[in-house]
């Protein structure tokens, strides 16, 4: 049935008049751009990633055609079997290019590679015989038959009819290599989605798995390289051109430089760049989402491909959206595993979205590569988010557990968001969930083992590193360094040690400065608990600081003691030795997460998962643990 169908289609394609065709290829191609919503997305996005600085016009201009010479090549593929050579000789002509390379095998006969890209009319490349002037050499062609036997022989007859011969992968490649042997052609597709047995590569920056197919017969057989495509000229109208690879007879240069060619030949030629298929997903192999946040391949030609290129690093092209949670504390735990996807994805451009607080902070880290700020709740607050498709992001990976945070990620038409489900919730609008295991005991493990595991079920294998971002300042060793107080906290009143208690603390320590610090939200408490102390010995710095003098303050400190709140992570993270008081909250599910010196401190009687009274945690108890990194104790302590 399948062959009666293609049949009868090619007949009638073959017997059509061109203006008709042309106006078919034109309406259906503009149907799949247009009313496709899914296969456009995909055309604009390669495009846009292939070409970031070229404007969005131009990209429908070349996306739209692409798709009609997609269609005129399926017109052209289906009629091969009822044009004649007369018919041919109208369609197809050889460039000067073309001719010399036979000329030059007449002349010096060596085994030689024709390497195509998945450029539209491919089709004509098998009725080169027909214009290429003397004998024609001993030419096979690889091909990748159908499923179907007796469409796969009705096809294998029609392309073979004018002296090339169709070798089957499926059986193999020992013709291919006899032919070769022989001193003849041999034609490949050269493809850049050749899943994990493709080498790891970059096409236009992005990386990809690359066929090695090409690199390893041609250093087999020191074999010429030429690389083929049709220059579409008009409707059914092509002139097939070769350009020869030069190569030092290893397949890392073949494969690296058949990938560099296509890159110079799609971004200097508007018109063969919209032959090119952008339809087709060609990095989709980097996208699997069991292995999302690493790289994965057979082979690994990165490093050498940095160094044909000349660069230092790998292009940052592999656009990864990370939605931060919305408190700070949750955002400092969260630092280790941004850190683990960069060094497991070295070519994505990691773009950070979250409060736009937190972007001075964020941006002095370096550990990304831009920071969008969330908009303020309004009535545009989810336009803002349908407005970033246009950036095309590749993933969306949501650390937020929300319906809106889900409804962000799918407004942006983002093919791939991930997040977490915990046992008895959905998320619907998530594109691919890590189900929290019914087992994993939230009140005894760490959200960020948590978060790992979560990560780690997508594909990132790079370990967690937790070196403090930053390391005290030298200030810090002072004898005058101040012992730093944070004694508010924004979201729960019952994780304030009392206020009597913080004054308890300071007075038992006469001779030592202390600095308060805090949010405008946390001034209050913070000028309850200095009052009456002289201002140079306790200074209120609560909410008088931006992030990034906060954080130089605090790195400033001896030591900070803190209750549990996003300051405590935040001085952590900058290597500040913590007192850390915990009261009703769970150190083991929420306590601090970098390697430098703290102490967790709770009330007399609290389990190892908190539930106690802050308020029963004595001063003295306290007191007693700072004592060690006061200037009299001598040496710091560092539990």
């Amino acid at each position: 049935m399948l062959t009666f169908v293609l049949r009868t289609i090619g007949w009638i394609a073959a017997h059509t008049p061109e203006i008709f065709l042309r106006a078919l290829a034109a309406g259906l191609g503009d149907f799949i751009f247009y009313a496709l919503p899914r296969r456009r997305r995909l055309v604009l996005s390669n495009l846009h990633h292939a070409f970031p600085d070229r404007p969005a016009a131009w990209h429908r201009a070349t996306g739209r055609e692409s798709c009609r010479r997609l269609i005129e090549t399926g017109l052209l593929s289906l009629a091969t079997p009822y044009l004649d050579a007369a018919r041919w000789r109208t369609i197809i002509a050889a460039s000067p290019a073309l001719v010399a390379a036979h000329t030059r095998h007449h002349r010096d006969p060596a085994p030689t590679l024709i390497c195509s890209p998945h450029l539209a009319y491919w089709e004509a490349q098998t009725a080169q015989p027909l214009v290429v002037p003397g004998p024609f050499p001993e030419f096979g062609i690889i091909f990748r038959p159908l499923d179907n036997p007796a469409a796969n022989a009705f096809v294998t007859r029609s392309r073979e009819r004018f002296g090339m011969k169709l070798l089957s992968r499926k059986e193999g490649f020992a013709e291919a290599l006899k032919i070769l042997r022989r001193r003849g052609f041999v034609g490949v597709l050269f493809d850049q989605n050749a899943g994990l047995q493709g080498a790891l590569t970059t096409l236009f920056g992005r990386v990809c798995a690359t066929t090695e197919l090409p690199g390893l017969m041609a250093e087999k057989f020191s074999a010429r390289v030429y690389g083929i495509f049709p220059r579409r000229r008009a409707f059914w109208r092509v002139e097939v051109d070769v350009a020869e690879i030069a190569h030092d007879n290893t397949s890392v240069a073949v494969t690296l430089g058949l990938n560099r060619w296509l890159e110079a030949l799609l971004a200097g030629d508007d018109n063969l760049c919209a032959s090119w298929l952008w339809a087709h997903d060609r990095w989709r192999n980097q996208d699997m989402p069991a292995k999302r946040f690493r790289l994965e391949a057979k082979r690994d030609l990165l490093a050498a491909e940095l160094a044909a290129r000349g660069l230092a690093a790998l292009p940052r092209r592999t656009r990864i959206w990370v939605r931060l949670p919305n408190w700070l504390g949750d955002v400092v735990i969260a630092l280790p595993l941004l850190r683990a996807l960069r060094a497991g994805r070295p070519d994505a451009e990691i773009i950070l979205v979250g409060k736009a607080a937190f972007l001075p902070l964020l941006e002095s880290w370096q550990i990304a590569d831009r920071f969008v700020a969330l908009p303020r709740p309004s009535a545009g607050y989810f336009a803002f988010f349908r407005q970033l498709r246009f950036e095309f992001p590749d993933v969306w990976l949501l650390f937020t557990n929300s319906f809106r945070g889900d409804l962000e990620a799918r407004l942006t038409g983002c093919r791939q968001r991930f997040g977490l489900v915990r046992p008895g919730k959905s998320r619907p609008l998530l594109s691919h969930r890590f189900q929290v295991p019914a087992d994993f005991d939230e009140r005894t493990r760490h959200q960020l083992e948590l978060w790992e595991n979560f990560l780690r079920h997508f594909g990132l294998a790079a370990p967690l590193d937790r070196t403090p971002l930053a390391s005290p300042a030298p200030a810090a060793a002072a004898p005058d360094a101040p012992v730093g107080l944070i004694p508010g906290s924004e979201n729960t009143p019952e994780k304030r040690w009392p206020v009597a208690h913080w004054r308890t603390l300071i007075e038992s320590h006469p001779g030592t400065r202390f600095q308060i610090f805090g949010t405008a939200n946390d001034a209050p408490i913070a000028a309850a608990v200095a009052a009456g102390f002289a201002a140079d010995r306790v200074e209120n710095l609560a909410g008088k600081t931006d992030l990034p003098t906060y954080c130089a303050r605090l790195r400033a400190c001896r030591v900070l003691v803190t209750n549990d709140t996003g300051g405590m992570h935040l001085a952590n993270a900058l290597g500040v030795p913590l007192l850390a008081l915990f009261g009703p909250t769970n150190p083991l599910r929420t306590g601090p997460v970098f390697a430098a010196p703290c102490a967790i401190l709770q009330a007399p009687g609290s389990a190892p998962t908190g539930g106690g009274r802050l308020a029963d945690l004595a001063p003295a108890a306290v007191a007693a643990k700072l004592l060690p990194y006061l200037p009299s104790a001598g040496t710091s302590a560092t539990s």
